[in-house]
């Protein structure tokens, strides 16, 4: 939760006032522009409240990890479908602002139903999961931080990411000693983000050393 919160802060102070031609502005994550990225931010975060209200499974059966498979979820059907639903969320908004600040009541309207959750609450996702609400707010984790990287670049601004999501998500991507090998590579927490992505290429070198310490990037779409 603190990392959540902490992130969803930071990218709804980023796009704060950002005038029309910078919500036109194309992204990394093409064929969104800016708002249109923010859409799908907003829509992703945007589950949780149907989650949790609804029926409880008995047990969770994957976690924050294996939510990442690659299967059906990355499929070209999947992408076009999640391409639509972003660019819908975002048209239904006047303004870009108003995006902005839908955005800001939907991650805090999460945060309060999260929180007033009993420890151990299992939820199922959308595919059918069955996960610990605590491993699904760790995959939010993962769409705030990354896309806010995205968005920072696309509108010119200086990263945003924070300490708390940068370190859960180097421990999500790792596994326990992720810390340690992003230090051992000489990255800070936003290179070794943009390079477990793919939004920044590995060198040879770098390469060698990911290989040499045993280091398995997670599929994320």
């Amino acid at each position: 939760m603190g990392a959540f919160t902490a992130e969803a802060e930071r990218l709804s102070a980023g796009v704060r006032g950002l005038g029309d031609e910078a919500w036109s502005r194309p992204t990394v994550c093409v064929p969104w522009t800016v708002r249109e990225l923010l859409g799908h931010v907003t829509v992703v975060v945007g589950w949780l409240p149907g989650m949790v209200a609804g029926e409880a499974p008995a047990r969770a059966t994957v976690s924050a990890v294996d939510y990442y498979r690659g299967d059906g979820r990355f499929s070209p059907e999947s992408n076009e479908r999640r391409i639509g639903l972003a660019r819908e969320r975002a048209a239904r908004a006047a303004e870009g602002d108003g995006l902005a600040e839908e955005f800001g009541e939907v991650w805090r309207l999460v945060a309060r139903l999260c929180a007033a959750e009993p420890e151990g609450r299992v939820v199922r996702t959308r595919h059918g999961d069955p996960m610990l609400l605590t491993d699904f707010l760790v995959t939010r984790v993962v769409e705030v931080a990354v896309h806010g990287l995205d968005l920072a670049a696309a509108v010119g601004r200086e990263p945003w990411l924070s300490e708390s999501a940068g370190d859960l998500l180097a421990h999500l991507l790792l596994g326990p000693e992720g810390l340690a090998a992003v230090d051992v590579l000489g990255w800070d927490r936003v290179t070794f983000l943009r390079k477990a992505t793919g939004r920044v290429p590995l060198s040879g070198a770098e390469t060698a050393e990911v290989e040499r310490a045993g280091i398995r990037w997670l599929s994320l779409g």
